[in-house]
């Protein structure tokens, strides 16, 4: 092989390791900040979740049918931001198997765990608070994939609600 070949081909063999060095440096360093990143976002996002949060279910009987009844609701509106895989049993009772497990925010900027065990008669919930470096082991990079969504949605929706209002007035105008 020519020798000018041979050297620019391990000259981009050395291209390719430093490149992969330090983007598993900027990952380490990006992993490290992402709690402060995550406080700040949920800080931000905060006041948008008492707009679009749902009022997430606390604890229901169930009817034969599986409808629900007497139902509960935490106090505080909140939106989903991951879901993880189940534990095989609540912290609070470990006579009680997860069915879902989900992170959300509230309307207060705060991470929890919301876990929810469903029986043939019930469905109750345990609600865990997390710390942003807890929520980011747990459920990863989705959380401010998530958070990002959340405001994104929710300023095109505004956008949409101005201009129509907008027309209103001018249509009334006119």
């Amino acid at each position: 092989m020519d020798p000018i070949i041979e050297e620019g081909y391990a000259r981009l063999l050395e291209t390719l390791e430093d490149l992969q060095a330090k983007k598993e440096e900027s990952a380490s360093e990006l992993r490290g900040g992402m709690g402060a990143l995550l406080t700040r976002m949920a800080a931000d996002t905060a006041p948008v979740v008492k707009r679009i949060g749902l009022e997430m279910l606390r604890r229901a009987k169930r009817e034969a049918s599986g409808d629900l009844y007497d139902q509960e609701f935490y106090e505080k509106k909140m939106i989903v931001l991951g879901k993880g895989d189940p534990l095989p049993y609540r912290p609070d009772n470990p006579s009680m198997p997860v069915d879902a497990q989900i992170c959300v925010l509230d309307e207060d900027g705060a991470f929890h765990e919301l876990m929810y065990t469903n029986t043939e008669i019930r469905t109750d919930s345990y609600l865990a608070a997390l710390t942003p470096d807890e929520a980011f082991d747990i459920y990863g990079y989705e959380l401010a994939f998530m958070l990002y969504r959340a405001l994104y949605e929710y300023a095109e929706k505004e956008e949409e609600l101005t201009a129509a209002l907008a027309r209103a007035l001018e249509y009334i105008g006119s």
